[in-house]
């Protein structure tokens, strides 16, 4: 490196490969100019290496960005930015440290009442943001790596009965019964079921292969089909497109339909999602073990080395869904019953009228002498 004073300004002067690089050092002060200097040289050197020039001045959203058109972008990336871009928007990546972190933290909590577990998703969003940075080479480390993330605790959810199914599904809009008949008989996600197409529906084996999945493990993984879910599909088969559609359109949201039918139904308040755990638990109910089960509904790995459901062969499968079959006909078989008694009762109360106390007092007494009998 070679300093030269142009009237009261210091340049730098580097040679590399034969080629001249010069830069004004925008001082008259020889030292300062020297240190300048020699931080032009070593950006020079780490272009010359291929390595990506450090920008720790870059701002969140700037991050962001770059993330999206160059990242593995996945939707819920998407859906917690917009929670995120306002408060970390602004910030230099240099910045960030756990103090911002338990600033955004406060702020979240004054703004609406939210569950530890819902931060911490914002937050594992950051941080997987800086560790793509840092990837990158746009920051040297992540200021985030070893920060900790409360666990969620795990609540007790509801488990949709069969005779609330029935109410649900009569309360529902036309074209949210099918949804809600899959989730239950299937296991599959609101996004798998959305996106899924006719396509990927296998009548002849009576196998449904999911299109999309929010999951490696989800992607492409096969679903035996139950009697009702074929004797659904065919009634609205199609070569190909979307399965579930609204007035021929693909449906993107769900959540005031859901609401309404929960409404009219009468029946308890529940998600969308505790279909697929009422799926899960019949299935647990009719004694599958838990590898099926994971295999039918796609959960992910994660760091488990010990998972085994990715090698359950299809007719392990077969022989769940078939279990699960069985129970769903018992139970329409002891809905019908339980019906044609109800009908029976309240024809003989129309026709008798109500019962005298001396009737039941008979009746009593001829249940009692029965039992003495049977003894």
């Amino acid at each position: 490196m070679t300093l030269y004073k142009r009237g009261r300004i210091f340049w730098a002067y580097i040679t590399l490969n034969g080629l001249r690089h010069a830069r004004s050092t925008g001082t008259g002060n020889r030292k300062l100019a020297e240190t300048i200097g020699r931080k032009f040289e070593e950006e020079l050197l780490t272009c010359q290496e291929g390595i990506t020039k450090l920008q720790p001045e870059m701002k969140f959203q700037e991050l962001a960005a770059r993330f999206i058109a160059e990242g593995e972008v996945k939707p819920w990336h998407l859906e917690r930015l917009k929670q995120l871009l306002p408060f970390w928007g602004g910030l230099p990546l240099r910045s960030i440290t756990k103090g911002t972190v338990r600033v955004y933290r406060m702020e979240r909590l004054k703004q609406k009442k939210l569950t530890e577990k819902t931060i911490s998703h914002d937050l594992a969003v950051v941080r997987h943001l800086l560790f793509w940075a840092q990837d990158e080479g746009i920051v040297a480390a992540n200021p985030l790596t070893r920060l900790r993330l409360p666990r969620a605790r795990h609540r007790k959810r509801p488990v949709l009965s069969f005779e609330e199914e029935q109410k649900l599904l009569t309360s529902a809009a036309v074209h949210l019964k099918p949804i809600i008949l899959s989730a239950i008989d299937t296991g599959m996600r609101r996004g798998e079921l959305l996106t899924q197409r006719w396509e990927d529906v296998d009548f002849q084996r009576g196998l449904l292969s999911v299109s999309h999945s929010k999951t490696a493990e989800g992607e492409q993984r096969e679903i035996p089909l139950t009697d009702r879910m074929v004797s659904l599909l065919e009634g609205q088969r199609k070569s190909s497109g979307l399965v579930f559609t609204f007035q021929g359109n693909a449906i993107n949201r769900i959540k005031t339909a859901w609401k309404t039918a929960l409404k009219k139904s009468g029946i308890r308040a529940m998600r969308f999602h505790d279909l697929r755990h009422t799926f899960n638990t019949r299935l647990l109910e009719v004694g599958i073990v838990a590898d099926v089960r994971k295999a039918l509904m796609g959960h992910s790995l994660g760091d488990d080395p010990h998972a085994l459901y990715t090698h359950v062969e299809l007719p392990l499968k077969r022989k769940a869904i078939q279990a699960l079959n069985a129970w769903i006909w018992e139970q329409v078989k002891a809905a019908k019953q339980a019906q044609q008694h109800l009908q029976v009762d309240t024809g003989e109360r129309r026709l008798l009228g109500p019962p005298t106390v001396e009737v039941l007092s008979e009746k009593l007494k001829e249940e009692s002498y029965e039992r003495r009998e049977k003894v």
